[in-house]
């Protein structure tokens, strides 16, 4: 009786079961491992854990600063608070807060509402225009588009102050001088290049196949800008709008250029606070950082939404 010879071992692997190459790293995985490397080592976490408790340093004692006596922060420093709570020579309080928002002169309650009134509609009208812009820019095709949108990217570079007694002059003979929206106005015109630019640069890394098959369903531009196009669009406006925020809440020049002295927002307030001899250090501490509590909330709320935005569509692939 006649047998079959084995079969090799090596004959009987399927294409399944065979190993499979390593598959070749690009140049750009290549540095990111790289990249992660360098910053998870322990020398790198050592750095960042030294620079973030140096960069708050001063903000911790501008904290304690502010719930100090006044004569006590002109005899001493507010490092010596500690050892001072322990031995009972030092006290905290809340009247420098008191003062600041409700008494003599400060009133920085109404300027705190003052803020929020200038710089709710300096967020909301630059994003607006600048959508609309932007969609022009990227998806419409019409005679001198990249002239215009070079000339719009170029305003980037022209300095703010050579701007203010233009526009002051512009206000004055329009007769809106000193008013709210003097200050929504320059807030808007000085930010509508930079938002432009960022949400353009957004929606042309949107594929274009999108766009061509809303077209071909019949939808025109209202259509495709709200219904494809706005839905991918929210990180980069949730981006430029914090980062619009903070720079509004935290401006001094257009405040003190534009608004009249019933309109001026909490940073002009708390500039005057000092004075010109610097005389009432209690208050302005307790002012700064009522002034800067807001950006710090807000920032710290929303920077998943503004890490994404910065970098969204850095990437492709």
């Amino acid at each position: 009786m006649s047998t079959t010879p084995p079969v090799p071992a090596s004959t009987t692997q399927t294409e399944d079961t065979a190993p499979v190459p390593p598959r070749k790293l690009t140049r750009l995985e290549k540095r990111a491992i790289a990249t992660k490397g360098r910053l998870t080592s322990p020398w790198a976490s050592l750095t960042a854990v030294i620079l973030a408790v140096l960069w708050t340093i001063p903000t911790a004692g501008l904290l304690v600063t502010s719930f100090r006596p006044e004569i006590d922060i002109r005899t001493s420093g507010w490092w010596t608070v500690v050892p001072g709570l322990f031995n009972g020579e030092t006290e905290l309080t809340l009247d420098n807060y008191d003062q600041a928002l409700f008494g003599n002169g400060s009133n920085l309650a109404d300027s705190f509402v003052n803020t929020f009134v200038i710089t709710i509609p300096a967020v909301v009208i630059p994003i607006t225009v600048a959508l609309l812009a932007a969609y022009g820019f990227a998806w419409i095709e019409f005679p001198g588009r990249n002239v215009l949108f070079v000339a719009v990217f170029a305003l980037q570079v022209v300095p703010i102050q050579v701007t203010l007694v233009p526009l002051l002059t512009n206000y004055n003979g329009w007769g809106m001088a000193g008013s709210f929206w003097t200050v929504w106005l320059s807030h808007s015109i000085f930010a509508l290049p930079l938002a432009v630019f960022l949400l353009h640069n957004f929606m042309k890394d949107i594929p274009r196949s999108l766009v061509e098959a809303a077209r071909v369903d019949g939808a025109g531009h209202v259509k495709i800008f709200f219904r494809v196009l706005f839905p991918l669009l929210v990180p980069a406006i949730a981006a430029f709008g914090i980062f619009q925020f903070l720079w509004v809440w935290n401006d001094l020049l257009v405040g003190l250029t534009f608004a009249a002295p019933e309109y001026r927002p909490l940073t002009v307030v708390v500039a005057d606070l000092a004075g010109s001899r610097g005389g009432d250090w209690h208050l302005l501490t307790a002012g700064a950082f009522i002034a800067m509590i807001v950006p710090l909330i807000v920032f710290l709320l929303l920077q998943r939404y503004f890490v994404r935005g910065m970098l969204a569509g850095a990437v492709k692939g």
